[in-house]
């Protein structure tokens, strides 16, 4: 569950928003950057924007399984993990999932 308090959005958060809207239009969208909790643990960079967890609802998941989902979510933000995102957290349901 992505906390209630997310820290203020930084560049690459403002990219992951930007990118998950357009590939589920339509979708509820929260980005939360994690970094901060990984200070010096692998991957960590100063300046954090690399550890983050997103939660997609979307009327498309519907029926697809939580593999199939997490694999959308990556395929959309694939080119931040190419240019130093380290770690991300999925939650991707259907409307009205819990």
């Amino acid at each position: 569950m992505i906390p209630e308090h997310p820290h203020p959005a930084g560049a690459r958060a403002t990219r992951l928003q930007a990118a998950l809207a357009a590939a589920f239009p339509g979708a509820e969208i929260a980005v939360h950057d994690d970094s901060h909790q990984h200070a010096g643990h692998s991957g960590a960079r100063p300046g954090g924007e690399t550890h983050y967890t997103v939660r997609v609802v979307w009327p498309g998941f519907l029926g697809q399984s939580r593999v199939a989902r997490q694999r959308a979510v990556n395929m959309a933000l694939a080119g931040e993990f190419a240019s130093g995102m380290h770690a991300l957290a999925i939650e991707a349901k259907a409307p009205g999932e819990g």
